[in-house]
């Protein structure tokens, strides 16, 4: 790839998607962008404050032909970024609003490159770790998840409820991107981006305002606890957003990363604990924080993630937990004072 190579990111005023349009813009890329309404994109462009970005509105990723127009209006797009997926756990519609979303628009992203975009070499999807096991299957010790891991969750499963409809919709989504390729057999070589829970800083300071995205509210609802209050027994793994975003350029940039599933897994599981001690290990403005049972590791283990040919591509220091959580929870601090 070359300074001169357009790359378009869809959903790219999302948590992730705004440090990858960042960091394609530092590495002299040019980025098409999509985003759900010219407001959003006004603004993003003027927090970017670059000539090397522009934008196009995409006010429902799951309408046919979503994406047609995009592709219509930039032939000069050689890499395309799919990284827009409903990421949330409230709904009371799980089909229609994470399913669907998922699935449809990956559908829609991927029939538009086809249509209109033969000049396309590289397509990277956001997918997740969710894809790749069931939540029981994460939490068993006996468990191994490598980069060949599907997750098997069906259809009913999946619009049961809204935790299990984030899981089947990463799932269905991924293996309709897959099926595509196998089927269609398209010009472009397709990569996915797996990363379990992503902490981390926001893109802008600004954007650390307020209500935060949902991998950052695990870190944010924490700070909002009283002594007296109980404390969540949340366990996962996870990524810094730092290190997704490089994941995605590494993988249409490296021909290591062809046709791969990078795996993001920083370190084995978290949990509230282990967070509770590290804000109360760097931040003394957060004293009525519960201080739960400093040093101690709550539950058992997560399975065991053998990332080897992830690490081989990316070659790469993931960031840490202590570093991530950190450098969040002062950005939050900054911008919420």
């Amino acid at each position: 790839m070359t300074a001169s190579t357009t790359v378009f990111v869809s959903g790219a005023t999302g948590f992730i998607a705004k440090h990858v349009v960042k960091d394609l813009i530092k590495k002299n890329y040019n980025v098409v962008g999509s985003v759900r309404s010219s407001e959003k994109g006004d603004h993003l462009a003027e927090q970017l404050n670059s000539d090397k970005f522009c934008y196009e509105v995409v006010a429902d990723i799951s309408v046919p032909g979503a994406f047609d127009q995009c592709l219509k209006n930039h032939p000069e797009i050689t890499v395309f970024l799919h990284t827009a997926s409903p990421f949330h756990f409230y709904t009371d519609n799980v089909e229609n609003d994470l399913l669907k979303p998922a699935i449809e628009g990956t559908h829609n992203a991927l029939n538009a490159i086809k249509k209109y975009g033969p000049q396309i070499e590289r397509v990277v999807i956001t997918s997740s770790v969710a894809a790749m096991a069931s939540f029981e299957q994460l939490s068993n010790p006996n468990h191994v998840v490598n980069e060949n891991s599907w997750n098997e969750i069906n259809w009913e499963k999946a619009i049961s409820n809204p935790f299990d409809g984030y899981f089947g919709s990463k799932t269905f989504a991924e293996k309709a991107a897959w099926d595509f390729v196998k089927t269609e057999k398209p010009n472009f070589i397709l990569s996915t981006v797996n990363p379990s829970y992503v902490f981390g800083p926001q893109a802008f300071d600004e954007d650390a305002k307020g209500t935060l995205g949902t991998s950052a509210e695990v870190i944010t609802g924490l700070l909002r606890l009283r002594k007296e209050e109980d404390i969540p027994n949340q366990r996962a793994t996870f990524i810094d957003v730092r290190d997704v975003s490089n994941a995605h350029i590494v993988a249409f940039e490296s021909d290591d990363a062809k046709e791969k599933r990078l795996v993001l897994i920083a370190a084995k599981e978290f949990s509230s604990q282990e967070l509770l001690d590290i804000i109360h290990s760097n931040f003394d403005q957060f004293s009525e924080v519960p201080v739960g049972k400093p040093g101690t590791k709550s539950g058992q283990d997560g399975c065991i993630m053998d990332t080897k040919e992830t690490l081989n591509i990316l070659k790469t220091e993931f960031i840490g937990l202590e570093k991530s959580v950190v450098d969040s929870i002062q950005q939050y601090s900054n911008a919420n004072n």
